[in-house]
């Protein structure tokens, strides 16, 4: 071996699950290929059964360069397609990324650098919602706005520091294998569930401000809601799996939706004062989204209130109907953390 090559960082591997990704996919992919990254790179897409043009385009890119790679996710869901191309992949630097998000220039080089740098087993940075019409400009400056998803550092940014968890993550392979990949069983929420174990086991997850990934927000209402349901839905599960992680954060949406439908019903049953609740919530939410739409055209800035109280309420509902069995199904399931020989020792 010379000296070039001992200088060269480690290889880097990419993973993306997608399912019906045809509007995102190659911006995604080419956002990657166009890493100004020194060392040796591979990008694996576990393909789930999509209904539009992904397998084609999936297809095509691969064609087009000889880094792409598929492999088959017949279940479609992203933790099993995340544990398909982690199996595919080959390199001591995994990368994760969605088929709807996009890395921005020196991501992967300057994530490569922290993990030397901490010792981190894992890290990730800020989840920049960019949107490409006022629905998604809308959903974006709700995302980033503390009304809309709290103080997460991910979402509002702050300063690098350790963390519970990580938009997406760039992992130390011997992290993940070491702990046998992603839970299948939690369908959302399995970062959480991954970097709950990491920890566990005393690796460090970090979070850092020079990471950006720019993501593309749900294009519907409807799509938005089914979105924040199941994030409701999944925390639930978390807290009910995990004692103790539940904040007064995850809390406020399931009081919103509880005290604004009781306001309702007092209000058309027993007396008007019971209006001022659900009222109360809606002038909060609108004067919330003045400073979110700053920049914005008109049409976007009016959409910002039906933004948040999308993601408010689906959120919130989600959580209330979270079902105890999906949580013993999932606690049934639960993987203790895997202690390396160092910390066994």
């Amino acid at each position: 071996m010379n000296a070039k090559s001992e200088a060269l960082p480690p290889a880097v591997s990419v993973i993306m699950p997608v399912l019906n990704e045809e509007r995102h996919l190659r911006e995604a992919v080419h956002a990657i290929l166009r890493q100004e990254y020194a060392g040796e790179m591979e990008v694996v897409v576990a393909l789930g059964p999509s209904t539009d043009r992904t397998d084609e385009i999936a297809a095509e890119l691969v064609r087009e360069d000889p880094r792409v790679h598929t492999v088959p996710n017949p279940t479609g869901r992203t933790p099993a397609a995340l544990n398909a191309a982690i199996k595919a992949s080959r390199h001591p630097i995994v990368v994760r990324v969605d088929g709807h998000a996009a890395l921005s220039p020196g991501y992967i080089t300057t994530a490569v650098r922290l993990l030397e740098e901490t010792g981190a087993m894992n890290v990730g940075g800020i989840m920049h919602a960019e949107g490409q019409n006022d629905w998604e400009h809308a959903v974006a400056a709700a995302m980033t706005s503390k009304i809309g998803v709290g103080n997460a550092a991910f979402h509002t940014g702050g300063a690098a520091q350790q963390a519970e968890t990580v938009y997406l993550g760039v992992f130390c392979r011997e992290a993940l294998e070491q702990q046998g990949g992603y839970n299948e069983e939690f369908i959302r929420a399995q970062d959480w569930e991954l970097n709950f174990r990491i920890r566990e086991a005393g690796g460090l997850i970090w979070f850092s401000p020079e990471l950006k990934v720019s993501y593309r927000p749900r294009p519907s209402v409807k799509a938005l809601a089914k979105q924040y349901k199941d994030y409701g839905r999944w925390r639930h599960v978390v807290a009910r799996y995990h004692e103790g992680s539940i904040n007064l954060r995850y809390l406020a949406p399931p009081t919103a939706v509880c005290a604004i439908a009781a306001g309702v019903v007092v209000g058309a049953a027993l007396t008007p004062w019971g209006f001022v609740i659900p009222g109360g919530y809606l002038a909060a939410i609108v004067a919330g989204s003045i400073p979110a739409g700053k920049g914005l055209p008109l049409k976007a800035r009016l959409q910002i209130p039906v933004a948040l109280a999308t993601m408010h309420m689906s959120w919130g509902w989600g959580f209330l109907t979270s079902p105890r069995s999906l949580a013993r199904k999932v606690i049934a399931s639960r993987r203790p953390a895997v202690l390396g020989e160092t910390q066994e020792a």
